[in-house]
């Protein structure tokens, strides 16, 4: 792939059509949430089975981002965008209309597969199309789709199900992707500019099989080991993913030595500039989808308040994480930095809130402020990380990044939510504690974070 010249007025609607699909993807991940106990009441489901709800999307999503990056470089990342949209719509109507239970799990599984064709085309596309300073902004705008999903799906889904609208209860959460998405297509079609001809890398199958295997019995058990108590499956799985990683380098070895294309250019994970920014950006990631988990956890259960409080605490920290996006291309001096100050400033924000904690606080507007030091740090990190990874290749392995950076946040997040929730609960009896253990953790691993960015930048 090559940077495409792209005048300035179709670059910006290019990024809309672009983030827009992000954005629909990542509420998508939180919305179901909120909708739980509704689908199991309405359908009189078990809460294995609500579970699957739940999970189900999240697991089709982590396992298949790679895959979703490589067809982008196969196919185009165009043509994969849009066949990832419209498999993300109709199994959003699926969703939607599901008569039950099984039918819902399956839906899910499949938009979340949707999802992981659409999401890697996304980055690949800001590659493509952005250059220097204007690629940093389009990131900071990339950024807030990802952590303002989240939130929006939190907040949306909880105004839909209590609206109930036409005595639909949960239903609307899923159909309201439908319009959007058409909508969405038919903008994509006109905007999005035609993928280059040319030679187009064959997929690795075996590669696909092999990494799947091996993110599938990683990401299961951090999704669904931690709220079961680690039952014995869920460590027999994470010893077995030892055995498939390693099958799948092999494998990956045999296709470059045969003159293939690996389902992962071993230059990207050869280079230290990389890993390390890969470390960074998964230390920061981690913490912030464990926060939204054990933070929920204690302002609802432990404090007793009830979601809006919940939500608002969390739009609070998204929107001083949006600040970053436009502040940081117009610097002049010091940009290089940055991944590093960003870390050190969540780190700051992380200390401050244990200091509240730790002096008396529990709740209220001083606790939000705290939070939006950390919001702030995490934006500066995440748009600085991920413009100095990206920038660091040349855009042949546009693609390969695009994978890996979408797929190491999710696991970052899975297993941040998974050590931080099985922190909180073991000490759940006294709420301000429980929460002051996990972001003690959360100020290390942004101080390992920042080490990692020191690294990346130097």
């Amino acid at each position: 792939m090559a940077v495409i010249e792209t005048p300035t007025r179709n670059r910006n609607a290019i990024l809309a059509v672009l983030l827009t699909g992000q954005f629909m993807a990542n509420i998508d991940v939180a919305v179901a949430n909120i909708a739980g106990p509704s689908i199991g009441i309405d359908l009189r489901a078990s809460a294995g089975a609500v579970g699957l709800v739940v999970s189900g999307y999240v697991v089709a999503f982590a396992v298949l981002l790679i895959t979703g990056a490589r067809l982008g470089s196969s196919l185009g990342y165009r043509t994969t965008f849009l066949l990832g949209l419209t498999v993300f719509t109709v199994a959003s109507l699926a969703c939607g209309v599901a008569p039950d239970v099984g039918t819902l799990i399956v839906a899910r599984f499949v938009q979340g597969a949707g999802a992981a064709l659409l999401v890697p085309q996304v980055l690949s596309g800001i590659q493509l199309h952005f250059q220097g300073r204007d690629r940093l902004k389009a990131l900071g705008y990339f950024s807030i789709a990802l952590s303002g999903g989240a939130v929006v799906g939190q907040l949306v889904g909880g105004v839909l199900i209590a609206a109930d609208l036409f005595g639909t209860g949960w239903r609307p959460i899923f159909l309201v992707n439908v319009p959007i998405g058409i909508a969405l297509g038919i903008a994509g079609r006109r905007i999005l500019p035609a993928d280059a001809a040319g030679h187009r890398d064959r997929l690795d199958l075996g590669g696909v099989l092999a990494l799947s295997v091996t993110v599938l019995l990683v990401i299961v058990p951090l999704l669904l080991g931690s709220e079961r108590g680690w039952p014995t499956w869920s460590w027999v799985c994470l010893l077995l993913s030892l055995p498939a990683l390693l099958s799948f380098q092999y494998g990956e070895r045999r296709t470059a030595r045969r003159g293939g294309r690996p389902l992962i250019a071993r230059q990207v994970l050869a280079s230290r500039s990389v890993r390390a920014g890969l470390l960074a950006h998964a230390c920061t990631t981690g913490t912030y989808f464990a926060l939204l988990f054990v933070l929920a956890l204690y302002l609802q259960d432990g404090l007793h308040k009830g979601p809006a409080y919940s939500g608002f605490a969390m739009v609070i920290w998204v929107a001083a994480f949006g600040l970053a996006g436009p502040v940081i291309p117009r610097m002049r001096r010091g940009v290089h930095w940055m991944p590093v100050v960003g870390c050190l400033v969540l780190a700051v924000g992380y200390l401050a809130v244990l200091a509240y904690l730790v002096f008396g606080g529990r709740t209220g507007p001083l606790l939000f402020a705290l939070l939006g030091v950390g919001g702030l740090g995490l934006g500066i990190s995440a748009n600085t990380l991920i413009g100095a990874v990206t920038s660091s290749m040349t855009p042949e392995y546009a693609a390969d990044l695009s994978g890996v950076v979408a797929t190491n946040a999710q696991l970052s997040g899975a297993l941040g939510v998974a050590l931080a929730g099985s922190t909180y609960a073991a000490l759940a009896d006294d709420p301000a504690r429980a929460l002051g253990v996990v972001v003690a953790g959360f100020v290390v691993l942004t101080l390992v974070g920042a080490s990692a960015a020191h690294r990346l930048v130097r």
